[in-house]
């Protein structure tokens, strides 16, 4: 009987690609004269470009990897016990990360410490605590980084000042932020799929489900639940654990060759039916999250999913990425670095020159910029630097 690899390469790359993108769209966003087509939809518009599509796949490679981590560790004798503290402890790590962040953007300049000071300390804070330290690392040293920087956490959320200057408060969940929508949804959807027992008829029902839902406050239910909010985001994700089951499954009975059939039909299934819903639910929009966008990024990466298994897991075409990989294999790391970046650039007041900012060049800057992080993670990775959730 055949199964899935405890790693599969092409989830690996569909990931470092998607990273890549982010940091680009991310940083591109501030060039001047950078095509509208690739830029986010504001809110009232019925639209959605190119770098709405980004975030939506990682909520859903999320949900592909969701099954392979955990069967990984049953296999290698977690109790149920255990695998609950393993997502409990995964999920408040990102959850946490995602709160400091959202509060990050309404810092008010009454606070002791300059905004950017507070976000590198914090950024650092995330790396002392949740760093990949080596198991060679005598305990008591780890336990005092690991200390320090929940200290530190502590610390910088007693000075945090936000809000306008008529009304300073303290932290408060505005929004969960990247990190924390993709903690809940992570939390949600790795649940429902051990208590399941990951059996795939009850991961199908609770995918529609979560969909389902997202349609109905979209359309007449119109409350948000705590917390899982129009549940746009768990509905992604739990379509990347049925999808990965589903392969799991082909590879299980040996009829493999079916993958092309079924997932090129249920992308352009998911695609159609988001087109459909476009006039009543809302139109497309990430912002207001709508079924329509959800559905539609759905299909997209489902398609893209399934490019990167012929590529990678067929023709076995993973050295052509490379030059990427530590964005799929480091890829909190890759994403928190520019913390650093930018809040030093803010600090010095550090500007690029108009010529690098403006069009054509100023998107090949903000690509070489995305490359030189995953560079840079690469050369940390190798020496242990990396943050392990």
């Amino acid at each position: 009987m055949k199964q899935l690899p405890k790693r599969l390469l092409s989830i690996d790359v569909l990931r470092a690609v998607t990273m890549l993108l982010m940091l680009f769209v991310n940083d591109a966003s501030g060039v001047d004269h950078y095509p509208i087509w690739m830029d986010h939809a504001k809110e009232y518009e019925d639209a959605m470009g190119f770098a709405d599509t980004i975030f939506p796949a990682f909520l859903f490679i999320a949900g592909l990897s969701i099954p392979l981590a955990l069967k990984n560790r049953i296999a290698k004798g977690d109790s149920i016990k255990q695998l609950l503290y393993y997502i409990l402890i995964r999920s408040a790590a990102l959850i946490i990360m995602g709160f400091y962040h959202v509060n990050m953007e309404e810092y008010n300049s009454a606070a002791l410490l300059p905004r950017e000071v507070w976000e590198i300390i914090i950024t650092l804070s995330f790396f002392m605590i949740w760093l990949d330290y080596p198991d060679t690392m005598a305990k008591v040293k780890k336990h005092w980084l690991q200390g320090t920087g929940i200290v530190l956490l502590i610390l910088m959320a007693i000075l945090y000042k936000g809000g306008s200057d008529d009304h300073i408060r303290g932290m408060r969940p505005s929004w969960w932020g990247i990190l924390g929508i993709i903690g809940w949804s992570y939390l949600g959807c790795a649940l429902v799929y051990v208590l399941s027992k990951g059996k795939f008829g009850v991961l199908v029902l609770f995918w529609v489900l979560f969909a389902g839902l997202n349609i109905a406050f979209h359309t007449f239910m119109g409350f948000n639940v705590p917390i899982l909010g129009d549940f746009s985001s768990i509905a992604l994700t739990m379509g990347g654990v049925v999808i990965i089951g589903l392969y799991a499954h082909l590879v299980k009975i040996e009829k493999t060759q079916r993958v092309w059939l079924l997932f090129t039909i249920l992308g352009i299934a998911l695609i159609a039916i988001g087109i459909f819903l476009r006039p009543y639910a809302g139109g497309i929009s990430k912002i207001r999250s709508t079924p329509s966008w959800v559905l539609i990024c759905s299909g997209i990466t489902i398609l893209a999913f399934e490019f990167f298994i012929y590529l990678i897991d067929i023709k076995g075409k993973a050295n052509w990425f490379k030059f990427i990989r530590p964005a799929g294999t480091s890829t909190l790391t890759v994403y928190l670095i520019p913390y650093f970046q930018i809040a030093i650039l803010d600090l010095f007041n550090l500007h690029y020159p108009p010529l690098l900012n403006y069009g054509i060049i100023g998107m090949a800057r903000s690509m070489l910029t995305g490359l030189l992080i995953i560079w840079l993670v690469g050369w940390m990775e190798k020496r242990h630097l990396r943050l392990k959730i």
